[in-house]
């Protein structure tokens, strides 16, 4: 690993997607030697599956593992990133709370990198896991 990225520099590149902000994740921990990171998304009605039921979209899950999958991969490599491949299984209804996400690496290669992700709610219960795949291209010269 050739740099040591903390929780500003983190969120300072989520910061630069206006997809992302949508969102407003905030990161709570980053650990460049797992590596791995922590990510917060907090509950808002735009959010809500369908009508009066307070249950978060599934889209929306599904979105928090592949940018927290993205994110946690910058700990270990340098260049741009494109999703390849990711799913999202879905454990158990989350209800009108925050969610967080443990992203780790678990495989960062020359042209590929491969994250798990565990999304919890308020209560710390496991509401949905996910596993991506990105393609890891050189840094560009700028």
């Amino acid at each position: 690993m050739s740099h040591q990225l903390t929780i500003s520099d983190i969120q300072e590149h989520l910061g630069r997607s206006l997809y992302h902000q949508m969102f407003r994740p905030q990161v709570l921990a980053v650990d460049n030697d797992e590596p791995s990171l922590l990510l917060k998304v907090y509950w808002r009605p735009e959010f809500e599956r369908q009508p009066d039921t307070d249950q978060w979209h599934g889209g929306v899950i599904a979105s928090l593992v592949d940018i927290a999958g993205c994110y946690a991969l910058m700990l270990v490599a340098a260049g741009p990133m494109l999703t390849l491949n990711f799913s999202t299984d879905f454990l158990r209804l989350a209800h009108k709370t925050d969610l967080t996400a443990r992203a780790t690496v678990r495989r960062s290669g020359r042209t590929a990198g491969f994250v798990d992700v565990d999304v919890h709610d308020d209560d710390g219960t496991l509401v949905a896991v996910g596993r991506a795949c990105y393609a890891v291209r050189p840094p560009q010269n700028t």
